[in-house]
């Protein structure tokens, strides 16, 4: 789930940035520490401290607050900064939407928004699945029916860990086996198949 937050930080200035456009050193610092990593909602009534991670995808608006502060020894500025940005929250039962990004033997890779999840080969479909790994493909004994790289998919999230220090590597969990969901040309037959 996308939605927008908003949170405070601090962003160091090094010293020999200081004689720049502080405003374009601040934003520009600011976006290189923030987009791209986790940060927990400041709220406490969401329990699970899973739940209350979320992953910065873009700053759309940032601001100082107050004058920096100078650490002796240091010699660089920190700065206090409010931003409003938006924010990639995966949630357990969700359904995504998203594209096969890899194929291993094991299952694919699905990426939704800025993170991969694993749809392992057993939540593909209910088929015996032969896997192709030179194609990069999972093909159904029966159905014939068949998974590659550049697909899109509908899947759910079954298990969740979010990853503090690097959220590429968060393990991410997806099932397509459940009514509804599969790859979007399979929903689209079911759906002509239904009418007729």
């Amino acid at each position: 789930m996308y939605l927008i937050v908003e949170q405070e930080d601090v962003i160091r200035i090094p010293p020999p940035m200081l004689g720049e456009d502080l405003d374009r050193v601040v934003e520009d610092l600011a976006r290189e520490k923030i987009e791209g990593n986790v940060y927990s909602f400041p709220r406490e009534e969401v329990s699970d401290p899973a739940e209350r991670k979320y992953i910065i995808v873009l700053i759309l608006s940032l601001e100082k607050v107050g004058e920096g502060i100078i650490v002796p020894g240091d010699g660089a500025v920190y700065q206090k900064v409010r931003f409003k940005a938006l924010a990639f929250h995966p949630e357990l039962q969700e359904v995504v939407i998203g594209d096969v990004v890899d194929v291993l033997k094991f299952g694919a890779f699905v990426r939704f928004g800025p993170i991969d999840g694993l749809l392992h080969i057993s939540q593909i479909m209910d088929d015996v699945i032969d896997v192709d790994l030179d194609n990069k493909r999972f093909v159904g004994k029966e159905s014939k029916r068949n998974l590659k790289v550049k697909d899109k998919v509908l899947a759910r999230v079954v298990a969740l860990s979010i990853n503090d220090a690097n959220p590429r590597q968060s393990k991410i969990g997806l099932t397509m086996r459940q009514p509804g969901l599969g790859k979007l040309e399979w929903i689209e037959e079911q759906v002509r198949e239904g009418k007729k």
